[in-house]
């Protein structure tokens, strides 16, 4: 293989590998923003012993 393919593959593999850090990012940018929101939600429940236990009758 010569310098340049050996280039040109190093190069793309560089640039998939960024673009796979770069989503990976906005993924857990997203869960966190989703993680927070439904801490939000449950602390604003209207009962929150509601569910709590369950009974169960055999």
């Amino acid at each position: 293989m010569d310098i340049a393919a050996l280039s040109v593959v190093m190069s793309q593999s560089a640039l998939q590998q960024a673009a796979g850090l770069q989503v990976m990012s906005l993924a857990k940018e997203q869960a966190q923003s989703e993680a927070q929101s439904m801490v939000q939600m449950l602390s604003q429940a209207p009962h929150p012993s509601l569910g709590k236990t369950l009974d169960i009758r055999v």
